[in-house]
């Protein structure tokens, strides 16, 4: 009697392949093989990208042309600088032309008259020097006319820039004093102004003429 089988064995018995499985087996096959020459050909490619990039670098870097337009660029960058800084150096020259120019003029505006005032201060110091000396018995109107003579001089001074210097009191200064004496005196500072003797006068702040003085110095 042949040996019997358990529902178990016999379940785990090979099935035959039909039609159908071969040819799915075939399918897998044929894409595995496509997906294997599709990865073959992209790392071709990326090869190739790879070598024709290095190429035109080493096309870029050996080739003269590329290098005389480089050099050509750099030397007219360098000629923009430079024509720049030059531009900048005219501008600021002529601004300090300009500047000076107006400075010249101001001061040519304010001190042309230094010469005229200089011809008319004798006049100023006659007429007060007539009206010092005016004796009690002159007439009103004659002191009158002299004193009002004298204040429309001074006055038209004034108004273009004229000031009278007088130091009485004042510690001597070189710069607007000339010192024609010097007297000891024990009740003031040494180089003090004792008595003027003739007005300094000013224009715009230069001096035109120096205060005559006398300083006192530090008596023995």
């Amino acid at each position: 009697m042949p040996p019997l089988h358990t529902f178990q064995e016999l379940g785990m018995a090979k099935e035959p392949q039909t039609p159908l499985d071969d040819e799915l087996a075939r399918q897998e096959q044929e894409a595995e093989v496509t997906e294997q020459a599709a990865e073959e050909r992209l790392v071709e490619g990326e090869l190739e990208g790879l070598i024709e990039d290095d190429a035109a670098l080493e096309d870029g870097v050996g080739n003269p042309e590329a290098d005389m337009l480089a050099a050509q660029v750099e030397e007219l960058e360098q000629s923009l600088a430079e024509a720049k800084d030059q531009a900048l150096r005219a501008a600021a020259e002529a601004q300090n032309v300009r500047r000076r120019a107006e400075q010249e003029a101001e001061k040519a505006r304010k001190f042309a008259l230094e010469k005229f005032v200089k011809e008319l201060l004798p006049v100023v110091d006659s007429l007060e020097k007539a009206l010092e000396s005016m004796e009690d018995g002159a007439s009103d109107v004659h002191r009158e006319g002299v004193s009002m003579t004298l204040k429309m001089q001074l006055g038209v001074l004034n108004k273009f820039g004229v000031e009278s210097v007088e130091p009485q009191g004042e510690p001597f200064d070189p710069q607007v004093h000339e010192a024609m004496a010097m007297v000891p005196n024990p009740e003031l500072e040494p180089n003090t102004v004792m008595d003027v003797m003739q007005k300094g006068y000013l224009l715009n702040g230069r001096l035109v003429r120096p205060a005559m003085v006398v300083v006192s110095q530090k008596a023995n």
